[in-house]
């Protein structure tokens, strides 16, 4: 039995699925133990399935097991629920394959989670480097603002252990998964290990708009049908004087993420869609 499984939803993600694979397979590891990397195709319409196959003999190099599922239905959650029925580990890491890893992510994950007792683990995480200014800017404040830099965000990486998992049954049909999960947890619950991960905003003014707006109406859906989830939330309150000790220190960073969230509130569509947008 693997000591850890890896489940990875990936839709449509050809140009880097491949990234994300090649840093958990060069992942530091005991060399008596073994990993399951699950990854789950989910509607893709691109190579995302023939790519993440070609890393199965890489991973066996190491003693670890790297097995594709190819789903023709789309769905991030269904996704989920179809490598959780697979899956073998006990703990267990959940990754979108946008997230690239350092090395020693997995395990102090793995060591974190090896207890009896309901645990939620993730890293730390730091915005990769993006290549429009308008995201540079927003990426500036977003680095800064309460939820991430208190507690245990878990944007893009949580995990779980055997105890912890026991906590829903399948994952609901919900836009934040990764919301649901941290707020099934205490805070106390909830450890941040001492690594770090890569984890990309989408690029433009629409697509921020867009995200943002995703991000938000995921939350109401929580509040809406899940509110005694949030009698576990901690996030602190984003206050008028670290919004203006903000706004002095990057005006214009200030500017484009206050922007975006007022751009949110008068903005039309599906924000139940989603894409990439990269």
């Amino acid at each position: 039995m693997p000591e850890l499984t890896v489940l990875i939803p990936a839709s449509n993600e050809e140009a880097l699925i491949g990234q994300c694979l090649e840093a958990i397979i060069g992942s530091d590891w005991p060399s008596h133990g073994w990993v399951e990397i699950l990854v789950i195709s989910n509607g893709s319409l691109d190579r995302t399935t023939e790519v993440a196959r070609s890393y199965t003999e890489q991973a066996a190099q190491k003693s670890w097991v790297l097995h594709v599922l190819d789903r023709k239905e789309g769905g991030k959650l269904a996704a989920l629920n179809a490598g959780d029925r697979v899956a073998r580990g006990l703990n267990r890491v959940y990754l979108d394959a946008d997230v690239v890893i350092e090395p020693d992510v997995l395990f102090k994950i793995h060591k974190t989670l090896s207890t009896g007792a309901a645990r939620y683990a993730s890293s730390t995480l730091s915005l990769d480097h993006p290549k429009t200014w308008v995201t540079r800017a927003y990426a500036r404040i977003y680095a800064k603002v309460p939820f991430m830099r208190h507690g245990v965000p878990g944007a893009g990486l949580f995990a779980v252990n055997a105890a912890g998992r026991m906590r829903w049954d399948d994952f609901p049909d919900i836009i934040s998964d990764d919301t649901f999960v941290r707020l099934s947890f205490r805070p106390e619950e909830r450890i941040a290990v001492d690594a770090r991960y890569s984890w990309p905003l989408v690029e433009g003014w629409r697509n921020l708009v867009r995200v943002r707006k995703r991000q938000d109406a995921g939350v109401e859906e929580l509040r809406r049908d899940y509110p005694h989830l949030f009698d576990n939330d901690d996030k602190p309150e984003f206050s008028l004087w670290d919004k203006m000790k903000l706004a002095v220190g990057d005006p214009v960073g200030f500017a484009v993420y206050a922007g975006v969230a007022l751009a949110v509130r008068f903005s039309r569509g599906d924000e139940t869609a989603w894409s990439r947008g990269r």
